[in-house]
């Protein structure tokens, strides 16, 4: 092991003991911490997260489980970290991988839920501001063409962060977006940082919180140096300002819903004072747009004979491969015995 940056043996004896509790968890520890990080879930999950400290590198340790590492900063903190080895092999970062295609996925839409709860950052993860500046040119529509993610004042040669932990998956000049890196995350979420004037990482590379990675520039489609930021899921983008506030530099939720009418390039971040009651107004129309949906689909599936001469209930049944029982049962008042009428129509499936 390195010496410590901080030259001090007891700082760095006091470091350890403060992380014991951490590296080796008695059950009862764990179990008490399980069940406080359960009760304050909640609010752990809606409480805005500030930027982290610019990417310190210091010391590595191992723990008692070979997924979580210790970080030891060269300023005397320590952090607990997911070990890179072990995430990079993960199914994630080796499907649907492509080093040049914006959307390497080319899923349809509909595939998608109508929402799904996305972990942002977790007790291990870090975030920081790629460019912590009021947004000039938001998402959406602008002239006539679709704006996929949000514009952030720069000048070329300033530092651009990445957003989240994650690995490289595009480091090139790429059409309109100029020198373009496109990170990839554990929870699946990609960034994009567009008209870079260089790029300071290569695909396959394990970037932090933090990390510079690029240089702002005007490269590709551009009237004068900014960042283009995005946020895809899936290859669907969907207005970045949801998850960061980016005048404060800070991330709004640990935990985001994030909903498949977001990827309406229409649908923008709107600053509320009741939160709750925009969430319960989404769900609500997410619960009758799904429903709408089932109809459809059910109906779609419904099937439906026109009775003629010589018809029987078994007849239809054994016709349509069903039993005359499940024909009854999907029409009201229809029995095995009914006499059945020309020109009626009655439902098979």
């Amino acid at each position: 092991m390195r010496t410590h940056p901080s030259g001090s043996i007891l700082l760095r004896a006091g470091i350890l003991l403060g992380m014991l509790p951490f590296l080796f968890p008695s059950p009862a520890a764990a179990q008490e911490a399980d069940s406080a990080a359960v009760a304050s879930l909640r609010d752990f999950a809606r409480a805005p997260v500030p930027s982290c400290p610019v990417n310190l590198t210091g010391d590595t340790l191992d723990t008692a489980d070979p997924g979580i590492r210790i970080i030891l900063n060269p300023d005397g903190t320590w952090r607990p970290i997911r070990n890179p080895e072990l995430i990079q092999k993960d199914s994630l970062f080796i499907r649907n991988w492509d080093t040049r295609a914006v959307d390497p996925y080319r899923l349809p839409e509909s595939q998608l839920p109508q929402q799904w709860q996305l972990w942002v950052i977790d007790s291990l993860g870090q975030y920081h501001c790629p460019n912590q500046v009021a947004v000039y040119s938001p998402y959406g529509y602008r002239h006539g063409r679709r704006h996929q993610g949000v514009d952030l004042p720069l000048k070329t040669g300033d530092p651009v962060y990445a957003a989240f932990d994650g690995m490289v998956r595009i480091s090139a000049y790429t059409g309109g977006y100029g020198n373009l890196i496109v990170l990839r995350h554990e929870n699946g979420l990609e960034t994009f940082y567009g008209h870079l004037s260089q790029s300071l990482v290569q695909p396959g590379d394990w970037v932090s919180a933090g990390q510079v990675i690029g240089l702002g520039g005007s490269t590709g489609r551009s009237t004068g140096p900014h960042l283009h930021f995005e946020t895809r899921w899936q290859g669907y983008s969907f207005d970045p300002q949801r998850l960061i506030d980016f005048k404060t530099g800070t991330l709004r939720h640990r935990l985001f819903t994030l909903r498949r009418r977001y990827f309406d390039g229409n649908s923008k971040y709107v600053q509320s004072d009741d939160d709750e009651e925009v969430i319960a107004k989404g769900d609500e129309e997410d619960r009758k747009k799904a429903e709408e949906e089932r109809k459809k689909a059910e109906a779609a599936a419904q099937k439906w004979h026109t009775i003629r001469s010589g018809d029987t209930l078994s007849g239809i049944a054994h016709k349509y491969h069903t039993s005359v029982n499940a024909i009854c049962r999907l029409n009201s008042g229809l029995k095995p015995n009914t006499t059945l009428k020309i020109g009626r129509k009655i439902r098979v499936r």
